[in-house]
């Protein structure tokens, strides 16, 4: 399992596996309107501005070339193969099992268990997407080493790389939230994020959560030391019971504030962010092969019960085990 396919692997699976019907609906009703590009040798994409007229041309030319890779753009164009006239783009998420930021495994690609965690880290940020945003047209795509959340709602597709910014670091608790009020004697108090338990500082604090409980010491964080990083795992069970204030007294406040604006910048490598701006980025095609890991970029119709190792492997793999 997550072996390199061969040339005659990916000839295999083009020639008796794939079909065009794999292809998610909200792509193939666009197929004339995307820029298309693959990688034919594993050094990257370098065969870009592809543009197909209808699924025949794409079929023809996916069982004639097998490609090692194979991307479509989450930009609709009037002229893809120019990459001009833009219409819309998909607002996405990117998930990499193995950029994870407190990952539990130890591996050096992709395992079961990072994969685990990447399919955990999806779910939140569609329920964020979902109840606090109000967004619905969303498909999620096993990419082959993590996942792909792709957004269709019209309120987003003709946003801008800000308004993507500002929408990306609501959903992964990219900024700490500061609260102030005015007591009755006139002094100035402050809140932390965990005494807001609506809106932002929800999700904020979910984040942080998550972060925190799925520590394994190693990580890399500005301003804390080993020691330090030894009493935040001892007491971190508190945070798991949601007694954020008692862990903050344990470990002493300034040593709070610094953990936490380090546990916002972990909270940034959730996804990659780069993909969530650019208007203009290719994604790897669902239904196509991920040749590295050999394994297949698949459409997910039910993510909780969506297994990679049982609903995303090609059928070369399973011949070969």
């Amino acid at each position: 399992m997550f072996q390199e396919a061969t040339a005659e692997d990916r000839r295999k699976y083009y020639t008796m596996e794939w079909k065009i019907e794999r292809i998610p609906d909200f792509i193939r009703e666009s197929i004339h309107l995307r820029e298309f590009g693959f990688d034919h040798t594993g050094q990257g994409p370098n065969d870009r501005y592809r543009f197909f007229r209808d699924e025949k041309f794409l079929t023809k030319f996916m069982k004639y070339r097998a490609p090692y890779a194979a991307y479509s753009s989450v930009a609709l164009y009037d002229r893809p193969w120019k990459r001009e006239g833009w219409r819309s783009s998909e607002l996405v998420f990117d998930v990499d099992a193995k950029d994870i930021p407190v990952r539990q495994c130890k591996c050096d690609n992709v395992c079961e268990k990072c994969l685990d965690q990447a399919k955990e880290i999806v779910a939140m940020i569609i329920d964020t997407l979902e109840d606090d945003l109000g967004l619905r047209e969303i498909h999620v795509i096993y990419s082959g080493r993590g996942y792909h959340i792709r957004v269709l709602d019209p309120i987003i597709l003709k946003s801008d790389s800000e308004v993507r910014s500002q929408i990306l670091k609501y959903v992964i608790g990219g900024d700490i939230p500061r609260f102030s009020y005015t007591d009755f004697e006139g002094r100035v108090r402050s809140l932390d994020h965990f005494m807001v338990p609506l809106g932002y500082p929800r999700v904020f604090t979910e984040r942080s959560r998550y972060i925190i409980l799925h520590l394994n010491g190693d990580e890399k964080i500005e301003d804390i030391t080993r020691q330090t990083m030894n009493k935040i795992l001892e007491y971190r069970d508190l945070i798991g019971a949601d007694r954020w204030g008692e862990f903050r007294d344990i470990i002493g406040p300034r040593v709070y504030e610094r953990l936490i604006k380090g546990i916002a910048k972990l909270n940034l490598q959730l996804v990659d962010a780069r993909v969530t701006v650019d208007l203009k980025r290719i994604l790897r095609l669902p239904s196509s092969l991920h040749s590295k890991v050999s394994m297949i970029c698949t459409h997910v119709k039910d993510l909780e019960s969506f297994d990679p190792l049982r609903d995303a492997v090609p059928d070369f793999v399973k011949e070969k085990s």
